[in-house]
């Protein structure tokens, strides 16, 4: 088996490819139609089949005799806490919670809103939402109260599924507050409420709506699996979109179960029995995909980690749980390893713990530089593999396939396509372009199972966002090239291509060249708006631990730095020194919301930013540098 002869039945007869994967999922109705393309764009695969995907995570295991393996890992360094469930445990525990669900009047196709802290009980609601027919919308916990009141109004919940409180680092972060808020807010209100109480913090329960979990619990019978249509929805996830249009992304339970599956033994080369580690958040999308449902749809244990890479209580956090259960592969966003090297850049702390199980490191979520991947792939010694996915797409659209084949590594581009996706580069005609120029990347449609099929209750704003621009084409919002081996480069978001005197420029090549220096621990690079040459690239650099040289002279060698590797063309003249970059709590540099404070127009808070300190300190390096900022809206 060989990636190019897979990847080629794939595209060339997907029916077949897709239809062949269907096998390893327990069907109660298989399915006869793989592909279902009499409405296009809204294609839908395994049309006629019924599931659950409850049951293909959790009892079709038990069935098979590995109940008493683990399934769940909590480890929980905030709180001190490690727990264990096995596949048997946490099946228990699921179906009696579906029952509570039940009990509150839960029903097939009712939404609920799960709203918790990185805790086994949030997987449980999820499982438990799956096994009634139920469809389950998680909202990152402790988002701000009009975010979530915006969800709220969209999905209707009949329920809501929250704790008590959330905790961040050494900060609790009390939840229910922010519930409350939110459902004061929102037109829709919730017949019920059922709270975790965590000890750290008691909330307090409105009478007659709230019900507290062990409550819910202790009143409940377990409940079997209900069937669903392949094309029922399984969940509905909200994405970041134009403000006051909440853009549900909708994953259904045939297609999302096959494609997942698939991937951990193609893309992860996991098997069976093994460790795996994704160190996100249930609230994003790569939670959904790879804490929650792929380790246990392929029989795998799952770890659910709620601390920080750093600062829980060191940069060997990450070291200490691969070592202490026994990872095989860890997945997580290339923002983790740049605050570990930062902290630790000559990886003293690795040499602290026994990592030899270990086998590979997959990173995603934005643009890996070479540098972290040359970095984390020197310290452990183990393939670093930087794959490209979308909330949209639910799984890798680009990877190096190990379960196929271990394809050479280009530090920078996550490799080729992964089967299924018939990605192409084009220009603003619509026409495919040549190796090495920078176009829009898309994907041609059908994409394969498990991407979205539309938005919740937005089939017009689907195909607007997504569809409108090239006819027959998915539109992915990045921009990058294909070379002439065939992988992908994904430079930027199609919105950071700037312009400078006609020339249409990378700053992700930019921000590639400026990661480089021994002495940056991570950067970014906006345009900001220029009279005479229409955007200069503007650069913002956070120095490693322990840097002790002048700044100017740090300075002067990244603007050298770029002039060498860039060009002239690239104008890159502006370069300036912060503590820290404003992100999303999932760890996205927020470079739109910079380029705004640079080019002096009113932003909003964004709903995800990790600390709203950090823009504060932007606005500040940027006074100096001459750029005025006007009042936030």
């Amino acid at each position: 088996m060989n990636y190019q002869s897979v990847y080629d039945l794939s595209i060339n007869n997907p029916e077949a490819f897709w239809g062949e994967a269907a096998k390893a999922i327990h069907w109660y109705k298989p399915p006869t139609k793989i592909l279902d393309d009499s409405r296009p764009p809204f294609y839908r695969w395994f049309a006629d089949g019924e599931l659950n995907t409850c049951y293909n995570v959790l009892d079709r295991h038990v069935e098979d005799g590995r109940g008493n393996q683990l399934a769940l890992i909590y480890d929980s360094p905030v709180t001190d806490t490690i727990k264990t469930f096995t596949y048997s445990q946490l099946l228990d525990a699921v179906a009696k919670f579906a029952g509570a669900l039940r009990n509150q009047g839960v029903q097939k196709g009712d939404r609920v809103i799960i709203y918790m802290p990185m805790v086994p009980e949030a997987l449980m609601a999820m499982f438990a939402c799956a096994r009634i027919g139920a469809i389950h919308s998680v909202v990152f916990g402790g988002f701000a109260a009009r975010e979530l009141a915006t969800r709220i109004n969209d999905a209707k919940p009949v329920v809501i599924v929250s704790a008590s409180c959330g905790i961040e680092g050494k900060k609790i972060v009390k939840y229910k507050p922010l519930l409350d808020e939110a459902i004061n807010l929102s037109d829709h209100k919730p017949k019920k409420c059922i709270i975790l109480q965590r000890p750290q913090e008691t909330a307090t329960l409105q009478p007659g709506r709230d019900v507290a979990w062990e409550e819910a619990m202790a009143n409940a019978q377990p409940v079997e699996c209900v069937p669903v249509k392949a094309t029922d929805p399984l969940y509905i996830l909200y994405t970041s979109g134009t403000t006051g249009i909440p853009k549900g992304v909708v994953r259904d339970n045939g297609g999302h179960a096959v494609a997942i599956k698939w991937s951990m033994k193609h893309i992860y080369n996991m098997q069976p029995g093994e460790v795996y580690w994704s160190a996100s958040d249930v609230g994003w999308v790569v939670g959904h995909s790879y804490i929650v449902y792929g380790p246990l749809l392929h029989g795998c244990t799952t770890v659910v980690y709620e601390g920080k890479p750093v600062g829980t209580p060191d940069p060997g956090a990450f070291w200490r749980v691969i070592s202490q259960h026994k990872v095989s592969v860890l997945f997580t966003a290339p923002t983790a390893f740049r605050a570990i090297k930062k902290e630790d850049p000559n990886g003293e702390y690795m040499k602290k713990y026994d990592l030899s199980h270990f086998r590979t490191l997959f990173l995603a979520g934005e643009r890996c530089d070479p540098d972290t991947l040359l970095w984390a792939q020197d310290k452990l010694k183990v393939p670093v593999i930087d794959h490209w996915w979308q909330t949209e797409t639910g799984w890798a659209i680009a990877a190096n396939c190990l379960g196929i084949e271990n394809l050479p590594i280009k530090p920078g581009s996550p490799t080729k396509p992964v089967p299924g996706y018939d990605v192409r580069c084009l220009d603003e005609n619509g026409q495919d372009i040549s190796s090495d120029d920078i176009g829009s990347i898309v994907i041609k449609l059908p994409m394969p199972p498990g991407c979205l099929p539309t938005l919740w209750n937005k089939d017009d704003h689907y195909k607007s966002s997504y569809l409108s621009t090239y006819s027959g084409y998915y539109l992915t919002g990045d921009a990058g090239y294909k070379d002439k081996d065939g992988y992908l480069w994904i430079m930027s978001r199609i919105d950071d291509i700037i312009n400078v005197a006609g020339h249409r420029l990378s700053t992700g090549g930019m921000e590639e060249v400026l990661a480089s220096h021994p002495d940056v621990a991570e950067c970014a690079v906006i345009g900001a708006a220029d009279q005479l040459k229409g955007e200069i690239p503007l650069g913002m650099v956070v120095l490693k631990a322990g840097v002790n040289r002048p700044d100017q002279e740090i300075l002067n060698e990244l603007v050298a730095l770029v002039r060498d590797k860039i060009g002239p063309v690239a104008a890159f003249k502006v370069v300036t020194i912060v503590k820290r970059l404003p992100k999303t709590r999932s760890g996205k540099i927020l470079r739109g919301t910079m380029k705004k404070i640079a080019d002096g127009k009113d932003y909003k808070m964004p709903a995800t930013i990790d600390d709203p300190t950090t823009l504060e300190e932007i606005t500040e390096a940027l006074e100096k540098l001459g750029y005025h900022h006007t009042q936030t809206s």
